[in-house]
């Protein structure tokens, strides 16, 4: 029977513990640290399973030790054993000083003599010397001594004295032997959509096929739900949802999307349980949390079966359905079943580990750190909002797979360098009561492997708005690009830890460009679906498409063409090719429109959304309604460093545009006098505290010019439109209206320009 929710509290029922001799050996105890009965502050860390083969605890303490991690083991006999621990000295790998991830093992309150974390670069079996066991059971302690990233990933108790094998592999046939486990995985079958994944694209995939009458397992190797967007990483949801040709796609995404004011934001700001507690109210829907998929059946070009172990108990799961969805972020199903991919070589994008300080009333000390980055206050980018943001980010073209941990522990190091220079470096006057309250020690990737399907989407077909029959989701960001940004790679060339972002713009923002449907599924991989960042774009595309309300809305479209291939048991590549018609209604209906089974009646619930207005555009003042010649932001002649916003209501049109005052931007409106007299000129912005009180505005009427300056943290006299100055006008001399940053004192808005005739 399907199990509706695994529960962190039941994941216990291996505990006292792990224990087999294996077959004809001397006796043997294996306990993985995952299955620890209390984790106390050690987090169960799941990134690198994939690499190193398996979960681990990792001491997060931000340099104070946590609270043990403690469990009770059942030995097969009294007597002396020899301890292995598997584990490493993380920063061993570039040769630092110092050993951050020191612990000790405790046997029955009494620590063995070596203490672990302090050698090797890679994943291997520290000796930990002998011991003796009294009694059948007995309690062990794990004992962080630093608060930096220490790491354990299981422990052997051995009588034979010899050294386990150091493997990479998933479960390989020993550990399997040692902790017990069942020859044949549980099976977990009856589901029409196997979800792998639990970010938005996943979260949009289970819900909306669930809500279009499929049975569904959703798969998530963490114990959040979110992705990017979950407490563990806290980037906010961006992307515009509810516009374009089917302005219903994103209502399941606005229903889970948190609404943080930061990125970092708090971490109650990101709304865990909400999205979970949705998940749970739908009764389509089996949720699997904390189980890894490590394994694909495959017959032909058809996925016959997943394989995923729980992370607290290593039980293997083999999850058999009709179709499935790779929500993986990473292509990780696909490229298990062999699919077709690409993995851009050179220029990829990178990792970030954000992470967030406060000040206290008091002075805090912090430890060295020697081994960190060696960094001053020059080095990195200054935190003002008390957090480090999405350009905290390593890992350029650094092997985003294998490499993943190397490129987290970078990362880490970087900041824990930072924070060192601003405590015990050269910022230490002026920090004396700053603390770390939170790094990210789940990584937020960005590009890795992309699956192929029958449209690989280009920059080319977004920035030309190039017309496919099947597009349906609106992507909205501009085509951004990160790289190392060069005045902080100078020090670390080699793996620089401060990204820049380069736009290209020409995006429409309001009304979205609608990626194609057959982005969405597997060119060779007849029954497999893909939603996310890892669908089938090119690299530069995947500038656009990336982020989390686009990726959800993804799986939206997703779940109900699943539904269709259900209904006619037909593969994916058939929705479009045969049954777009019926897909073309699907994707029209409210997000919360729902049918018990594939084949039921749809019902409308009451609590559905109202449907977005006008293309699900901003809906601003209609520049037709107001008096005058009126000149919008989006007939302007401007530099590129212009970015739209609908933030501030009151607007005009469908967003105004905002600059910084490091931009050296300008923007300039264009008309033409409709005739002999004289004119009013007034500008249009939305005022803020971070605007400029001294914007240049630069009015030119034929050869005449005049320059004007605008205090922008005043809102404007009408609350719409500011005045710049009264000109005589004869018909058809051209009129130029031009803000720039320069010499702006802040921020420059730009909404409209408003030429009327003075009476």
């Amino acid at each position: 029977m399907p199990i509706r929710h695994i529960a962190i509290a039941l994941q216990f029922l291996v505990s006292n513990f792990f224990v087999l001799s294996a077959s004809g050996s001397a006796d043997q105890v294996l306990v993985e640290a995952e299955s620890f009965e209390s984790h106390g502050g050690w987090k169960l860390d799941t990134q690198f399973i994939d690499t190193m083969g398996s979960p681990y605890l990792l001491a997060h303490g931000l340099g104070k030790p946590v609270e043990d991690a403690t469990t009770t083991v059942t030995f097969p006999s009294t007597g002396e054993y020899r301890v292995y621990v598997r584990t490493k000295d993380w920063v061993a790998r570039w040769n630092a000083p110092g050993q951050p991830g020191r612990f000790q093992l405790l046997v029955d309150d009494k620590p063995l003599k070596e203490t672990f974390g302090t050698q090797g670069a890679e994943w291997f079996w520290q000796d930990g010397g002998t011991v003796k066991i009294d009694q059948l059971q007995a309690k062990l302690r794990l004992k962080d001594l630093t608060g930096f990233d220490g790491r354990c990933d299981a422990i052997l108790f051995t009588k034979s004295g010899e050294t386990p094998p150091n493997e990479s592999a998933i479960l390989p046939q020993w550990r399997r032997e040692l902790l017990g486990l069942k020859e044949n995985p549980t099976e977990m079958d009856g589901y029409h959509l196997v979800v792998i994944g639990g970010g938005y694209a996943g979260l949009g995939a289970a819900i909306s096929g669930a809500r279009m009458g499929c049975k569904v397992a959703l798969v998530q190797n963490r114990p959040v739900l979110g992705g990017n967007g979950s407490s563990e990483i806290r980037v906010w949801a961006m992307g515009n949802i509810r516009r374009g040709k089917y302005p219903r796609i994103g209502e399941i995404i606005e229903e889970i999307a948190d609404h943080a004011t930061k990125s970092p934001g708090a971490y109650e700001e990101f709304e865990d349980a909400k999205k979970e507690a949705i998940v749970l109210a739908e009764e389509n829907i089996d949720l699997f949390l904390n189980h890894h998929a490590f394994k694909v059946e495959k017959e032909g070009a058809l996925i016959e079966a997943v394989h995923a172990f729980d992370t607290r108990t290593s039980e293997v799961k083999r999850f058999t359905g009709r179709f499935f969805v790779d929500c993986t972020g990473h292509g990780t199903i696909g490229h298990l079943a062999d699919a077709e991919l690409e993995m851009t070589p050179k220029g990829r994008m990178g990792m970030s580990n954000m992470w967030a300080w406060d000040e206290g009333n008091a002075p805090v000390s912090f430890p060295d750190t020697p081994w960190a980055l060696d960094l001053d206050m020059a080095d990195f980018p200054y935190p003002r909002e008390h957090h480090g943001q999405w350009f905290w980010e390593g890992g350029f073209d650094k092997d985003p797979i294998d490499g993943a941990e190397a490129i987290r522990d970078w990362n880490l190091r970087a900041v824990f360098g930072a924070f060192n220079a601003m405590k015990n470096g050269d910022g230490a006057d002026k920090h004396q009561t700053a603390f770390l309250t939170w790094i990210a020690y789940v990584g937020g990737p960005r590009e890795s492997r992309r699956l192929m399907g029958d449209v690989v989407l280009t920059k080319e077909d977004v920035i030309e708005k190039r017309d496919f029959k099947d597009g349906c989701v609106p992507t909205t960001w501009s085509i951004d690009l990160h790289y190392p940004k060069e005045q902080y790679a100078k020090k670390y060339p080699d793996n620089p830890f401060i990204s820049k972002a380069v736009h290209d713009r020409r995006i429409d923002r309001n009304y979205g460009y609608p990626v194609p449907y057959r982005c969405f599924y597997s060119r060779n991989i007849d029954n497999l679906f893909m939603a996310g960042r890892n669908v089938s774009v090119t690299h530069e595309a995947l500038g656009t498409t990336r982020v989390m309300k686009t990726c959800g809305m993804m799986g939206e479209v997703v779940g109900r063409a699943a539904s269709l291939c259900v209904l006619h048991d037909c593969l994916p590549r058939s929705v479009y090719e045969r049954y777009w018609d019926e897909m073309h209604e699907l994707l029209l209906l409210p997000g919360k429109a729902r049918r018990k089974t594939v084949d039921a009646e749809i019902k409308i619930p009451d609590d559905a959304m109202s449907k977005a207005t006008d293309q699900g555009l901003a809906q601003g003042i209609d520049p037709k309604s107001l008096p005058g010649i009126v000149i919008d932001d989006t007939e302007t002649k401007k530099s590129w460093k212009w970015r739209p916003s609908i933030s501030l209501e009151g607007f005009v049109g469908t967003n105004y545009l905002y600059s910084h005052v490091y931009d050296e931007a300008s923007i300039a409106y264009q008309a033409t006098a409709p005739s002999d007299g004289l004119f009013e000129v007034r500008i249009s912005y939305r005022p803020h505290a971070n605007c400029g009180t001294t914007v240049p505005v630069t009015v030119a009427v034929g050869e005449d010019r005049k320059t004007v300056t605008v205090n922008m943290q005043e809102p404007p006299s009408d609350g719409i439109f500011h005045s710049v100055g009264r000109y005589e006008m004869q018909k058809g001399v051209s009129v130029s209206v031009t803000l720039a940053t320069e010499g702006a004192g802040g921020d420059v808005h730009a909404d409209a320009v408003q030429i009327v005739a003075v009476p």
